[in-house]
């Protein structure tokens, strides 16, 4: 009797062991953290117009990546993500009720510790056990009255980037973070 319970014990921890897994590499890649900071009960729905913070558009990375691309498409991915919630960008004659600033860093210009310096937020995504050929990266976006200097919200947040992926996939991905980012701002619809 006892033989036989060491035999399904046996074969009961075999089975286990059979089926256990290791978190993959791309899995790991694809972890983010998030963190924000604010009040978004100032945000009513008689505030429906954004436009462009004036000085906030800042991106720190390395010479290969090209600004005016990145600022181009952070500010394409933010305003598809308001336009979504029913926020519609200022035109030329008209006052915005909400300004939109960000920033993007990348770990090899930027530590966590200068991020936590300048916006005051940091994520601490960590990146012991992944691979060199992802780079961290930080994404801060940040709402702003335009009557006052400080922020009335932000986020920010981490993950990892892989500047040798095709810009297609890359710029999905990045999408679908702001998306998600920007997701606790209520809509006006």
């Amino acid at each position: 009797m006892i033989k036989h319970y060491i035999v399904v014990f046996l074969f009961g921890l075999l089975a286990l062991t059979a089926c256990s897994s290791q978190p993959t590499e791309e899995l790991q890649v694809i972890r983010t953290t998030m963190v924000t900071s604010g009040d978004l009960s100032v945000i009513n729905r008689s505030t429906k117009v954004f436009d462009w913070h004036p000085t906030m558009f800042a991106v720190h990375a390395s010479d290969e990546v090209n600004k005016q691309v990145v600022v181009a498409h952070m500010k394409s991915a933010i305003s598809k993500a308001m336009l979504a919630k029913g926020y519609r960008q200022a035109t030329a004659h008209e006052t915005p009720t909400i300004l939109v600033g960000f920033g993007l860093a990348l770990e090899s210009e930027m530590s966590d510790k200068e991020i936590l310096k300048r916006a005051g937020l940091v994520a601490g995504l960590s990146t012991q056990g992944v691979d060199d050929k992802y780079e961290k990266g930080s994404v801060l976006v940040a709402l702003f009255s335009p009557h006052n200097p400080q922020p009335i919200w932000r986020v920010l947040a981490q993950g990892f980037t892989e500047l040798d992926k095709k810009p297609v996939d890359r710029e999905q991905r990045f999408e679908q973070l702001l998306s998600t980012m920007l997701k606790p701002i209520p809509s006006v619809i």
